[in-house]
């Protein structure tokens, strides 16, 4: 079994960021989490070199390019080496094997008349490389539409891939592959795009000399998104007579990551040429949301990008990389803070996880107990099993899709069953009465902390190596890790540790002066007796799944695990406070005895109660938080 998996390759005229990183850690996941199923995985990586825009940058302090990305090159790989990114190749667009492998794929092309020379005339966006679409020489001061800057009008000699003979192809292969794009929000724009017309594309410049020499043409210089995309394939041997076997064995590529902004390149122009290679086309691509701070998207040019480097010198690579896959959900954009962040930190791996296991070692160790096997699975232990057995289905179901955020939802479902069963199964208590039930409910501990950290390695591989290191338990790769998470007979040695993950001390927002805020005193009004209230329902429940509402930018929709009242369709006004990816797995509180009513186009069969507080002109508005987990469908009141 093989699996291959590739990144976007990154300008390399500065330092990565927070972006790159996102898309490069959820790589360094998927592969991490097929290697644990027993496949061979290879992972592709790397930096793209040419164009006009590394021209500009270099001349700027006085480098040839190539003496620029000597220098630059070297932080992507240091970035990558501090956040366990465990790539198998890091390729260059300067690497001469791939400058070979371009201009034999297009002496190809051209040899075949799908290439010919003609003019350009047209509007260009630099830092895009990209060309403008239908925008008429006499229009002035034209935008590009993905980064919104001025375009130059370019009039040149150029070649031209006939991109338009391939857009009935296109679309009966998007039509015939539904998940070939995901998420399906992605699939829709891109068969938007080509329908409404696919003119031929521009593919050399003669005006750009930093660049691959057209093969047919040395006055001319591949276009460089020919250029870029091509080492997907340049980099595990095509069209290399010594590495025909690797290439053939590697491709397609099972999955292609990128961010929302390229996927015009890679689902229609990459495509198009794969399809007169004639080579098979990559199993799927995925299609991430932009990371924003605040309310733009992070970027170079608006100056509010996040530097890595930084957070690793300050929380660390994992818990970083923890927070990424749990908190920057696939389908849409999502805003990164440092308070959400430590948030994270301390309430997932803190509290959750590390305390759990800290919980466990301890009573182990003061107990005496350090070899520990489970001797009847019976009971609530085996109701516990039964759980985590279902939540596992579930977590493989979100994989299949690459919903990564899902997935450490399911985890994190998980963590919060292990430790309700540990609460109220009070082993502190047992160990006083009954030794072997002692024992029982610290095994069935220990066999979901095996399970939770095999399920987060793919994230935090060292921090998951040192778990199952303390607990006596041997990482599993192979393609019965299912089963082997399921068996729940291991006998565990314990082994007694620091904690897993340290507390993030957060600094308190500075008081102001109670006297000079204090609240004007408010007259109660339209006063209810008890007998009112008690109409009222108000529930525990579980987010199962929670998301943004198109054409709306208050409301969030939700399914809601409330118990024996069932699971609940409910839709909020959050959505300008909360994140959706910040909901889900967790609980909050519900009215569900609401008259269930439309709200655009959907049916809202309930309430989520929040906190809200108004301060001048700005209101905040929270999720009322509970404290330990409860049974959902518990009533409050």
């Amino acid at each position: 079994m093989k699996y291959y998996v590739t990144t976007p390759i990154y300008y390399a005229t500065a330092k990565p960021h927070l972006g790159s990183l996102y898309s490069t850690v959820l790589a360094d996941i998927t592969a991490r989490w097929h290697v644990m199923q027993g496949f061979k995985t290879f992972f592709l990586t790397g930096t793209d070199e040419h164009g006009q825009k590394i021209a500009n940058a270099a001349a700027k302090v006085n480098l040839t390019p190539k003496q620029l990305l000597d220098q630059s090159v070297p932080a992507y790989k240091h970035i990558w080496q501090l956040f366990e990114i465990n790539y198998s190749k890091f390729i260059r667009t300067t690497d001469d094997y791939h400058k070979e492998a371009v201009q034999k794929w297009l002496l190809k092309l051209f040899n075949e008349d799908q290439i010919y020379k003609s003019k350009y005339e047209g509007w260009y966006c630099t830092p895009c490389e990209t060309f403008v679409k239908d925008a008429p020489k006499s229009a002035e001061n034209v935008l590009c539409g993905s980064c919104q800057r001025e375009t130059i009008f370019v009039e040149e000699d150029a070649y031209f891939f006939r991109l338009s003979n391939y857009q009935d192809k296109l679309l009966n292969f998007y039509k015939a592959n539904p998940d070939f794009i995901l998420p399906n929000e992605r699939y829709a724009e891109v068969i938007k795009f080509v329908e409404s017309g696919l003119k031929d594309l521009c593919i050399s410049r003669a005006t750009v000399t930093w660049g691959i020499p057209f093969p047919v043409d040395d006055k001319q210089t591949v276009y460089v998104w020919a250029d870029a995309l091509s080492n997907y394939i340049t980099a595990i041997g095509y069209l290399d007579p010594s590495k025909t076997k690797d290439f053939n064995y590697w491709w397609p590529a099972d999955l292609q990551i990128m961010g929302k902004d390229i996927v015009r390149f890679h689902a229609v122009y990459w495509v198009a040429f794969l399809m007169a290679l004639d080579l098979p086309l990559p199993k799927s691509l995925l299609v991430h949301g932009w990371i924003k701070v605040g309310e733009e998207k992070m970027s170079k040019s608006l100056g509010n990008v996040v530097d890595p480097e930084v957070l690793y010198q300050t929380y660390g690579a994992e818990q970083v990389r923890y927070y990424l896959a749990a908190h920057i959900a696939i389908n849409h954009d999502s805003e990164f803070s440092i308070s959400s962040l430590e948030n994270c930190i301390n309430s997932d791996l803190v509290n959750g996880i590390g305390n759990l296991l800290n919980r466990a070692i301890v009573l182990a160790t003061n107990n005496n107990c350090s070899n520990l096997k489970i001797k009847k699975l019976d009971g609530n232990i085996l109701e516990l099993k039964k759980e985590f057995d279902a939540i596992l289905s579930e977590l493989i179901e979100y994989w299949q899709k690459y919903q990564i955020h899902l997935v450490v939802a399911s985890i994190k479902k998980l963590i919060d069953t292990a430790n309700r069963f540990f609460h109220q199964a009070e082993p502190w208590k047992v160990a006083k009465v009954d030794k072997d039930k002692f024992i029982d409910i610290l095994a069935a501990t220990f066999n979901t902390l095996k399970v939770v950290a095999h399920l987060l390695w793919p994230i935090m591989p060292s921090k998951m190596n040192e778990l199952l290191s303390v607990i006596g338990v041997e990482l599993y790769q192979g393609e019965k890790l299912f089963d082997t998470l399921k068996n729940w007979e291991h006998t565990f040695v314990i082994t007694k540790s620091a904690p897993l993950f340290e507390k993030i001390i957060i600094k308190p927002v500075e008081e102001k002066s109670m006297k000079e805020n204090a609240p004007e005193k408010v007259e109660m009004q339209d006063l209810i007796d008890i007998t009112d209230f008690t109409k009222i329902k108000i529930v525990v429940g579980s987010i199962l799944e929670c998301d943004n509402v198109d054409k709306s930018d208050k409301l969030v929709i939700m399914k809601a695990d409330c118990g024996e009242f069932g699971v609940r369709q409910i839709l909020s006004g959050v959505r300008p406070f909360i994140q959706p990816s910040d909901l889900i797995g967790k609980q909050a509180l519900f009215v569900v005895n609401l008259k269930p009513r439309k709200v655009m186009g959907f049916e809202s069969q309930g309430m989520m109660l929040s906190a809200a507080f108004t301060d001048g002109d700005k209101r905040t508005l929270n999720r009322l938080v509970l404290l330990d987990q409860i049974k959902n469908g518990s009533l409050v009141g």
